[in-house]
C-alpha cells in the first residue's frame, strides 16, 4: 500500500482514486472527526489520534486490507476501506466496508465512484461477501449501498448510544 500505485487508481471529474499513503493520514484523520462530532455516521465519541490512526493504517497494511482515498486538486476529499469483519479464521474471505467524505463535497458524485472502487478492490482481493454496518438513521449511506447491490440483512436495535439517544445498526451484506 505504501508506494501509492494501484490498479484502482482513476481519473474521474479532476479526482484520482489510489491507494492511502501514511502522508494522507491526517487528511483521512480530519474527515473522519468532522463526523465524531457532528454525525451518528461513526459511533466514536472522541477525535481519532494521529497515532490511532498510525496504528489503523499499519494493521490495514499488514493484513493487505486496502485503503482508498480520492483526491481532488490535490487534496484528499474522501476515503473508503475495507477491515476484517471478524478475527475468527473462518471469516477470512469476509470484509467489512467503510466510507467517509468530506462534508462539503457530498452530492458531487465521487463518493459513487469511490464506493465502486471499494468493491471493485474487494473483488480483485478475492473477498466474498462485504458487510456494512450502518447506523439506521444514516439513510444517505443505506441508498448509496442499496444502489450497488448490498441487501439488508439485519438490525441491531438501539446497540448504541449517542448525542443523547439510542440508536440502531442496520446491517448490509454484498456477496461478490
Amino acid at each position: 500500500m505504501n508506494d501509492g500505485s494501484s490498479k484502482h487508481s482513476d481519473t474521474i471529474s479532476g479526482a484520482l482514486i489510489r491507494e492511502a499513503l501514511q502522508s494522507d493520514l491526517s487528511s483521512i484523520n480530519a474527515i473522519y472527526n468532522h463526523y465524531v462530532h457532528n454525525s451518528t455516521a461513526t459511533f466514536a465519541e472522541d477525535d481519532e489520534t494521529e497515532a490511532a490512526r498510525l496504528t489503523w493504517f499499519q494493521k490495514h497494511e499488514q493484513s493487505q486490507h486496502p485503503i482508498l482515498v480520492l483526491e481532488n486538486e490535490g487534496a484528499v476529499i474522501g476515503w473508503a476501506s475495507l477491515s476484517a469483519y471478524h478475527s475468527r479464521c473462518a471469516y477470512a474471505n469476509t470484509v467489512e466496508v467503510s466510507i467517509y467524505f468530506d462534508n462539503q463535497k457530498l452530492g458531487a458524485g465521487y463518493g459513487s465512484k469511490l464506493f465502486e472502487a471499494i468493491i471493485e478492490a474487494a473483488r480483485d482481493r478475492g473477498y466474498h461477501a462485504v458487510l456494512g454496518l450502518v447506523c439506521s438513521e444514516n439513510i444517505g449511506s443505506l441508498k448509496l449501498m442499496s444502489r450497488y447491490g448490498f441487501a439488508e440483512v439485519g438490525r441491531l436495535k438501539e446497540v448504541g448510544f449517542k448525542f443523547g439517544r439510542w440508536l440502531d445498526v442496520t446491517i448490509v451484506e454484498k456477496i461478490l
